[in-house]
């Protein structure tokens, strides 16, 4: 072995050993951190339709446009853990519901296949005095083949979403969800 060889092999054994010693010295992942004050004292929230990209679901999916935004709306209401506003102004948390597809909107010929990224619901939860954003989920919605399974995949996301922001907020989870 030459000692150009022996040299670089040298030079990456040493930065190999000091990068697995960088990585010794980060500290444990032991908890989760914080949730914002603002999100565990509210007693009002306003829900926002935040809409879904164009195209997401094409013929025969294409519903109600509102689906995502009425369903969880309802969702939260039965649960009766928050009092609703009519008006952001009123509200304690800002909760905006979107219905997204990861690679953006499509022009409504694309069906959604097990290789693809996911269309998924975003809720980003605002704190309504300083309009901050204290939060955001996301949930999946599986691929399905047939209006019958898309819509259960679709309703079973959608209450994933709703027991996770309810596990946020503090609040236990119905047993209906």
């Amino acid at each position: 072995m030459n000692r150009t060889a022996l040299g670089l092999r040298f030079v990456f054994c040493f930065a190999l050993l000091s990068a697995a010693a960088a990585l010794a010295q980060l500290p444990a992942y032991t908890q989760a951190g914080p949730v914002p004050r603002a999100i565990l004292a509210a007693k009002t929230i306003f829900v926002s339709n935040g809409g879904s990209d164009s195209g997401l679901f094409p013929e025969p999916f294409s519903g109600d446009p509102n689906r995502a935004y009425t369903q969880f709306y309802a969702a939260l209401k039965a649960a009766g853990h928050f009092e609703f506003a009519a008006d952001p102004i009123d509200a304690d948390l800002v909760l905006e519901l979107q219905l997204m597809a990861p690679n953006g909107p499509t022009n409504g010929s694309k069906v959604y296949g097990a290789s693809d990224p996911l269309p998924m619901f975003r809720l980003v939860i605002y704190d309504r005095k300083t309009h901050y954003v204290l939060w955001v989920m996301t949930e999946s919605i599986e691929a399905a083949i047939g209006q019958k399974n898309h819509d259960h995949t679709f309703d079973n996301a959608l209450n994933a979403l709703v027991q996770d922001f309810e596990t946020l907020a503090g609040k236990a989870p119905t047993a209906g969800h």
